[in-house]
């Protein structure tokens, strides 16, 4: 059965512009067709655009209610043990959906922190039953290290000295027994067989080099060339992550080249303090970059090299990171911050707003392996957004181009209704699959019984993060 959506303006796409007064039809998933008609009545306006992509992200809890506030990544991984799921049904539908509400299509998750409540294919089958009930598209890459747990080399200088109860706990619960590359590999089929289909691509998710040894990524390249599979993995996040390699691993980007880890199957979230030699490698390749604008800012990482990457000819794409500026999922105010972050310099552009989005898009759909470009035409699948263009456009002046006025003003509460695959996944501002507020609230209530577990650990933190820290800075004092 046929669906049809009236739009007062209508983006397909940045070389197809805008539509006014259309119909968009479709059918079983996919647009059928896109035909003048709509009457320009005295109804609330709307403006019809393609949906957004959030190409990186982790599927967690809220950060800043575990005090994880105002620290650098290191020891902000640290803290967020606070933080881990204590529901991984619960946690990963409250994230999706918070994307879904945010006009989003399809979302990474990249799962650094699994609940250790369950084996792991039975965790990723719980985040696989949220994503359904959601609605949205998901891209499912169980995240993978096998060195450096606590720091990115010896941690015994950053232990020493503490009690021998608190010293356990921490080792408790940071440092596990890796897994090897086959284990990682016959675990990565497993939840493919288990939970891939139309709607979920089953990625890799090497966590860092920093974090993973040569065998293990040799191992990944290895198996994604032979069977095409995604990778997703961060890369040079921080100053202490580009200090490590410079002393351990010089040649990283490089070596990553060299050994087919970089292709086109490739998506790299940060990048913040790649050198311009590593992005002319990252471009040449087909890998994508993934910029995090807010969590750069929150984390104290860095402003990425985003404008002069896609310059060089990289895919750039846009993720929040589970940290957007409010920590609400606000993909359209982060596309916002990189277009007023990189977009240009005085009368010099780096792109307009329009193609800031369109690139967004179209390279977050391949990042998560959604099909089609995105683009609101005949034959590409229905992922829309549907905008309250009564309150963007809220003067009602003189006509003003709402692309501009998107980039000017836009946020999540401007979103009425998101649909996917031809599902309205959010109606009239809430979504539609699940009930978020009841949700958030039972998940609160589980954390609220759970942190006094964790005690010891709230005790200890002055101490650890002291140690973590002076750990770090001495790394950047080494020749």
């Amino acid at each position: 059965m046929a669906t049809e959506v009236s739009a007062t303006s209508l983006f397909r796409g940045p070389d197809l512009g805008i539509r006014d007064n259309v119909v968009l039809r479709h059918e079983a998933g996919v647009i059928a067709d896109i035909s003048e008609g709509a009457e320009a009545g005295s109804g609330t306006r709307s403006f019809v655009i393609p949906a957004f992509v959030n190409a990186h992200d982790h599927a967690r809890a809220t950060a800043s209610s575990f005090g994880a506030v105002g620290m650098p990544l290191e020891s902000w991984i640290l803290r967020t043990a606070l933080g881990t799921p204590v529901d991984p049904y619960l946690t990963a539908a409250s994230a999706l959906a918070r994307s879904a509400k945010a006009g989003c299509a399809a979302m990474m998750v990249h799962y650094t922190r699994p609940s250790g409540t369950m084996p792991l294919l039975d965790e990723a089958k719980a985040i696989a039953r949220a994503a359904s009930a959601v609605g949205i598209r998901m891209a499912f890459a169980l995240a993978v290290r096998d060195q450096n747990p606590i720091v990115y080399g010896d941690a015994e200088p950053a232990l020493s000295g503490l009690p021998a109860d608190d010293r356990k706990a921490i080792e408790d619960l940071f440092i596990r027994a890796p897994m090897s590359p086959k284990a990682y590999i016959e675990l990565t089929d497993a939840i493919a067989a288990a939970i891939a289909g139309p709607m979920i691509d089953v990625q890799f998710g090497p966590a860092g080099v920093q974090w993973c040894s040569k065998p293990l990524l040799e191992a990944v390249a290895e198996n994604s060339a032979r069977t095409g599979r995604r990778i997703h993995m961060h890369l040079l996040e921080t100053v202490y992550q580009r200090a490590w390699a410079d002393q351990n691993f010089p040649d990283m980007v490089r070596w990553l080249r060299d050994t087919g880890f970089l292709s086109e199957r490739l998506t790299l979230a940060h990048c913040i303090h790649a050198r311009p030699d590593e992005l002319e490698m990252i471009a040449a390749s087909g890998a994508r970059i993934v910029t995090n604008f807010s969590s750069n800012m929150h984390l104290r990482s860095g402003l990425a090299p985003i404008a002069a990457a896609h310059k060089c000819g990289c895919a750039i794409a846009v993720g929040v990171d589970g940290l957007a500026l409010d920590e609400d999922d606000d993909i359209l105010r982060e596309m916002r911050l990189v277009q007023m972050a990189h977009g240009g310099l005085g009368f010099k552009a780096t792109w307009t707003p329009t193609e800031l989005f369109s690139l967004a898009i179209r390279n977050g759909r391949r990042a998560t392996g959604a099909p089609g470009s995105g683009e609101l035409v005949a034959g590409n699948p229905a992922d829309y957004v549907v905008i309250d263009l009564d309150r963007l456009d809220r003067d009602r002046i003189m006509p003003v181009d709402p692309m501009t006025l998107l980039f000017a003003r836009g946020n999540t509460s401007l979103v009425k209704q998101v649909v996917v695959s031809g599902r309205t996944i959010v109606g009239d501002g809430a979504c539609t699959g699940v009930d978020l507020p009841a949700i958030e609230q039972e998940l609160r209530a589980m954390y609220r019984a759970n942190v006094g577990k964790l005690d010891g650990f709230k005790r200890m933190w002055p101490a650890l993060s002291e140690r973590v820290g002076g750990w770090f800075e001495q790394q950047l004092t080494c020749d």
